[in-house]
């Protein structure tokens, strides 16, 4: 591998995390969905580098799908659920913006840190990919963790995902038929978590998750 491949994926592998970090700042649904969607398209790009220096041609499957799917479809259709249920506001956070960003960085330092001393004697690439890969999924846990409105959660829940692809790309690839089941899994769980949202929207006037802890207590 050239040194030029090598500087190409680990920057596209950085640039991921860094659209993380990106999710983790918005404080609009409207700047959030944007976001992911820029967060689909470096992920698109770093999947079909790998299938580019792997010499795996099914790679270029999962980063069309990845660009058609996450970065159009469904940034599309969550804008859309956005403005039917009105939704206009700012996204309600658990802590502040700052020490959600501190926490974000920790998280990344802990990711390289257990993935290169777990794995010294994986090949170099493979390993910091991993690294960068455990970073965009504890971040997406992160989002889930600190943004109280379902969407966000949604968002968080995909780029979490989108972590889980870089993993498997990253690691000499995966199966076709595990890339496409894959895919169809998040759409469908797309789709059921869009219905979710609007029977939220229709029984609480709200899409704020913490609506539904007060409904708990009223009940008890």
């Amino acid at each position: 591998m050239t040194g030029l491949s090598f500087d190409v994926a680990h920057l596209l592998a950085g640039g991921l995390v860094l659209a993380s970090f990106m999710l983790l700042y918005q404080d609009r649904l409207s700047a959030l969905v944007n976001t992911f969607a820029l967060h689909a398209v470096v992920l698109s790009l770093s999947v079909a580098w790998q299938a580019l220096i792997q010499d795996a041609p099914h790679l270029y499957v999962t980063a069309a799908i990845a660009l058609a799917f996450k970065a159009v479809v469904i940034p599309t259709a969550l804008h859309r659920i956005i403005k039917r249920l009105g939704i206009h506001r700012e996204i309600e956070t658990v802590v502040g913006v700052g020490p959600t960003m501190l926490a974000g960085i920790g998280l990344v330092a802990l990711a390289m840190v257990v993935m290169l001393r777990v794995a010294p004697g994986a090949d170099r690439l493979a390993g910091e990919d991993l690294a960068f890969a455990l970073s965009v999924v504890l971040l997406g846990m992160l989002i889930m963790v600190t943004r109280r409105n379902a969407v966000s959660l949604v968002i968080g829940f995909m780029s979490l995902e989108n972590g889980l692809v870089l993993a498997a790309t990253g690691a000499k690839g995966m199966p076709l038929v595990v890339e496409i089941s894959v895919a169809f899994s998040v759409l469908i769980a797309f789709i059921v978590i869009g219905v979710f949202l609007f029977r939220i929207r229709e029984r609480f006037d709200t899409v704020d998750v913490s609506a539904l802890d007060r409904f708990r207590e009223e009940r008890r």
